[in-house]
């Protein structure tokens, strides 16, 4: 009676994960592995929270891999680890994606349209691909709770924002300012420094020197800016005081014009020998030089269009004069306050140039060319040469940001920048690189968070004001109850219905409004350690159990989005890091290493790869193909590869097992692994499961991922192609022998352990494997491998002289192996003798071991291996041509006269050869020397690490014999298993063809006939399966069928 499920030979897992899912829904095994660690030490991971209004993409399933791991591994490690999930619901994408399906644009549709139907249309929006990302999360086997996830549109959540607000407020942080800001015109709102870092680009376009005709003379100022569109709006130019400037006058074919430019950049900007020097300034001489205006669109009442001074400006671009327009930059807006310049600004809230200019309604980007084509007209164009640079896009609309001087809501987080660096330096940042480099650099140059947002669909910004000037924050819908006279009860968080209730003023007892900004949406994600419980008005001991975060992650492009909000907002709030350790992704690119892009066609649907590998292949993948922050080229020959070496060689495994457990009703639970008289080779591999158990619990104790699978997959090699193959034999013994028995409980046990090992990388196999061998026998055993605790190591099974000792010996049928192929011997084959350097101490046992598995007949161990190989060494010039010069003829002649073989065996053992020289000694690596080798005759020999291998290829007629009988053998084998026999099916042999084949056939029948559990065969006649085969060159035809 069978005791285990039978186990498929089909590789295509998708449908068993399926399976597997189903069952987890079903038992609710998610839950009880939550519940079962109730009262435990908490282990606390925060998911980024995605937008439901958007699809899922192929990053999202690398992260969701991520993320998934250590909450596993943390709670088969007896933690507790709750996983809430969340929803990010507000900003730009929404309200963007709903312009869309109303067919409608900008700020003035939507306000013809109302919006208050508007708002509720981003409320249905968010949840456009909700069942797609459950879908999504569940086939990657992302365990998470979606039954009860914050949403950051409810009032809980906004009201907890409202309170985290209120306290910023009351510490003075924040303020409004009228600033310059990156704006985005198609939105009509500004935008934060981390939503601009994220939406760069490299664009060409033309930059400008205009000619600047000095007031009384008839010379000009020669200005450079790569934003013509601001020129009308000009009303200085700016130099820097301690600068050398010149005036010159240039010669062209044009004529001759004269200018004030700097000295330094005249050969770059005029052309070497065009120009004169007339005079010679500083910076500071040309301070309130008087020049026309490009433009006379406006007149302002304040003093302008003069030569100011400031160090901002430098020489590396341009002419050293830099044009001035306060409305459209910082640098511009600060020497503005200095000099008290008026402030023009000549581009409206859209981005269009106003009706004061002749190019009223054009977008300032495409005004561009006008503005220059105008100057050109006028004689006032200098040049206008294209450059590249890169240029801020509005990270959701795509449209080009312009740096625009407007009101907005600030909090200072400038004042608190020692605070954050501090914090972040508490931070286990994987890799170290990003938290000191890219993330540290981003805080060191930190700037004021522009929170406010002039739109709609959004957390209201908390700030009443009064006709007055007193303004007030509040903190909670109890106090604005309390402070309202006409606060609905059910009041809900979102304009306009907030806009609509006054608070009266405790100064002066008029009726204060809410100010119309809501906030940027980043503010909603980077509260969610405290929002997601409606802190502080519920959940107190919750969100303190669950605070700081042991764990995030997420792809490096959050290092100025999510990273950077939950730490700055945890700073101003707790004066702590959110996190502990963060590990960060890398960006997934297609197999070329090009950005995936739908338009492109380069773009993997995660759907799609799912259903084509199923999750455990595609998490192997992310897990396996490079360390977890760098760029990922996903390439399906890497995943389908990971996928045949690992979980097919690992299943495999298993279904040898099962087939030979079945046939032997083998019950693991009536036999202790103790008391079985284990081999040398089950002892190693006890061994070595329990080294594996260390190194795997240790590397993911330190977020070490790509160690942890490099661990598991070479413990499930030596395991199958080792072990398994070595022990074959030891399951086909009839009956109950004690061997056979130590040789199942060792392979069950190593099986049993790697499913739970596995289990948090490979979730849906590592359950298939755990309860087909454990629930299957044990009914007391856990339902799931996700309930089990995670395998502990036993240090009394640990042999490391054993395992090294076999790892010699593995070393030493590795480059047999290799020996073999580069000699074209198959290794059925048999061969008299093997050389080898390595230690003499080997025991009898490994001898024994090698001989079987490289089919030789002796080993020889030998000190000195020079008689077999002669190798010489020569310079390679390519590389130390450029490095040594005229020593080379000397390096030559040194590498010439060494003993061939001791310089190769210094070489392999310290990965450089020292080489005396006349002018001194010189280290060379092995990239840098050609190495020849020239075996000696009828031998074949192989190198590495200071080890080497020698086999004899002479075939006397007697292994030529012996190479036939384990050739049809293996011939055989390979007719039962295409043929369909059972492993227990005995069968009768049929030969017609070879004379030469019959001839060793009828000499060894008996053993040919044992190995293939055949009853006898017959001579001259074919009957059952029938293959013809060339058996060593010689064509013959064999058939099998059951007796």
């Amino acid at each position: 009676m069978s005791k285990y499920g039978e186990v498929s030979a089909n590789m295509n897992f998708v449908e068993r994960e399926k399976a597997t899912e189903r069952f987890w829904a079903e038992h609710g095994i998610f839950e009880k592995s939550v519940e079962a660690r109730r009262g435990a030490p908490a282990y606390t991971f925060y998911d980024g929270p995605p937008t439901a209004n958007g699809q899922p993409h192929i990053g999202h399933l690398e992260t969701r891999a991520f993320k998934d791991l250590f909450p596993r591994y943390h709670t088969m490690k007896g933690e507790m680890v709750l996983r809430k999930a969340g929803w990010d619901t507000h900003g730009l994408p929404v309200e963007l994606e709903v312009e869309k399906l109303l067919h409608i644009s900008g700020k003035e549709q939507i306000e013809d349209y109302g919006i208050a139907p508007f708002i509720e249309k981003c409320k249905e929006s968010v949840w456009k691909y909700k069942g797609m990302w459950e879908d999504f999360s569940h086939a990657v086997g992302f365990w998470a709770d979606m039954e009860n996830p914050y949403v950051t549109y409810e009032n809980s959540y906004i009201e907890s924002e409202w309170w985290a607000l209120k306290q910023i407020w009351d510490k003075g942080l924040l303020y409004k300012g009228f600033k310059i800001v990156p704006y985005c015109p198609r939105c009509g709102t500004p935008l934060s420094s981390h939503e601009v870092a994220q939406g760069y680009k490299d664009v060409k376009e033309r930059s400008a020197i205009a000619r600047f005709k000095c007031k009384g003379e008839d010379t000009y100022i020669l200005a450079w800016t790569t934003t013509p569109w601001t020129l009308p709006s000009n009303v200085a130019l700016c130099v820097n005081a301690k600068e050398e400037y010149v005036k010159v006058k240039h010669c062209t074919e044009s004529g001759e014009f004269t200018y004030y430019l700097a000295a330094a950049l005249c050969d770059t900007v005029l052309g070497e020998g065009t120009y004169t020097v007339l005079e010679t300034y500083k910076g500071a001489d040309l301070e309130n030089k008087e020049y026309e205006p490009l433009f006379s669109f406006v007149s302002p009442k304040e003093r302008c269009w003069y030569v100011v001074c400031d160090d901002y400006v430098t020489l590396t671009d341009g002419t050293g004069v830099v044009h001035i327009a306060p409305a459209f930059g910082e640098d511009d807006a600060k020497v503005g306050r200095k000099y008290g310049l008026p402030l023009v600004q000549l581009v409206d809230g859209k981005g269009q140039m106003t009706a004061e200019t002749q190019w009223p309604g054009v977008f300032c980007k495409d005004a561009d060319k006008e503005i220059l084509k105008d100057l050109e007209a006028r004689g006032l164009l200098f040049s206008a040469l294209k450059f590249e640079h890169s240029y801020p896009f509005c990270w959701r609309c795509d449209t080009p940001l312009i740096y625009y001087a407007r009101e907005s809501w600030y909090i200072e987080m400038t004042k608190v920048k020692d605070q954050l660096i501090r914090n972040n330096n508490t931070v286990n940042w994987l890799p170290e690189s990003i938290g000191k480099g890219r993330f540290g650099d981003w805080l060191e140059n930190l700037q004021d968070w522009a929170v406010s947002r002039n739109r709609y669909w959004g957390t209201p910004l908390n700030i009443w004001e009064c006709e007055c000037g007193h303004r007030h924050a509040v903190g909670s819908i109890a106090e604005l109850r309390e402070m309202s006279p006409n606060c609905p009860e059910d009041i809900e968080l979102h304009r306009p219905f907030v806009d609509q209730v006054t608070i009266t003023c405790p100064h002066c007892g008029k009726q204060m409004r809410r100010v119309p900004e809501v906030i940027d949406c980043w503010f909603d994600s980077g509260a969610m350690p405290f929002a997601q419980y409606h802190y502080p008005f519920e959940n107190k001991a919750l969100f303190e159990s669950q605070f700081p975060a042991d764990f995030i992650s997420e792809a490096v492009d959050q290092t100025r989005g999510w990273f950077y909000t939950l730490l700055a907002i945890s700073t101003l709030l707790f004066d702590k890091a959110p996190y502990k350790n963060v590990l960060v992704m890398g960006l997934v690119q297609d197999e070329d290493g090009k950005k995936m892009s739908k338009s492109k066609g380069n773009a993997v649907e995660p759907m799609e790869a799912l259903g084509a590998f199923g999750a455990d292949s595609l998490r192997w993948f992310f897990y396996t193909c490079s360390a977890p922050w760098l760029p990922k080229n996903f390439s399906k020959k890497t995943v389908v590869e990971g996928q045949k070496k690992f979980f097919s060689t690992l299943w495999n495994t298993y279904a040898f097992f099962v087939l030979y457990g079945n046939i032997d009703e083998f019950d693991p639970t009536k036999h202790r692994l103790e008391d079985c008289a284990l081999t040398v080779m089950d002892r190693w591999l006890l061994s070595r499961l329990n080294s594996t158990v260390k190194e795997v619990d240790f590397q993911l104790s330190q977020y070490h991922v790509p160690e942890t699978a490099r661990a598991l997959l070479d413990f499930v090699d030596e395991l199958s192609n080792w072990y398994v193959r070595r022990s074959r034999e030891r399951f086909w013994v009839q009956g109950e022998a004690g061997d056979k028995t130590a040789a199942y409980m060792t392979l069950y046990t190593a099986l049993v352990t790697t499913a739970k090992l596995l289990a948090p990388l490979a979730p849906f196999m590592s359950e298939e494997v755990y309860r087909n061998l454990v629930c299957s026998v044990d009914a007391s055993a856990p339902e799931s491998v996700h309930l089990c605790a995670y395998p502990v190591c036993n240090e009394s099974w640990i042999d490391q002289k054993l395992e090294a000792d076999m790892d010699e010996v593995l070393k030493i049928v590795g480059l047999g192996r290799a020996a073999r192929n580069l000699a074209n011997i198959k290794n059925r084959q048999p061969l008299s003798r093997l050389c080898t350097d390595a230690d003499a101490g080997l025991g009898e046992l490994y001898q024994d071991i090698i001989r079987q598995e490289l089919n030789v007949k002796v080993i020889d161990f030998l000190s000195d291996m020079s008689d077999f190989t002669a190798y010489t060494f020569k310079p390679q010039l390519r590389l130390l041509g450029q490095k040594y010069g005229k020593q080379i003829g000397a390096i030559r002649q040194a590498l010439q006269q060494l003993d061939g073989a001791a310089a190769k065996k210094e070489l392999d053992s310290t990965s450089a050869l020292h080489l005396p020289l006349a002018d001194g000694a010189i280290d060379l690596s092995p990239e840098e020397l050609l190495v020849e080798t020239a075996q000696k005759e009828g031998y074949t020999s192989l190198s590495d690490r200071g080890l080497t291998v020698v086999l004899d290829t002479t075939l006397t007629e007697a292994l030529i014999e012996e190479g036939f009988v384990r050739e049809i053998v293996s011939k055989l084998q390979s007719m039962r298993k295409d043929a369909g026999f059972h492993v227990t099916d005995h069968i009768r042999v049929y030969h017609q063809g070879s004379p030469k084949v019959e001839e060793i056939f009828r000499k060894n029948e008996g053993e040919i006939l044992a190995g293939v559990l055949g009853e006898s065969c017959r001579y001259g006649e074919l009957s059952g399966y029938q293959a013809t085969w060339d058996v060593n060159g010689q064509e013959t035809t064999l058939g099998v069928e059951k007796v």
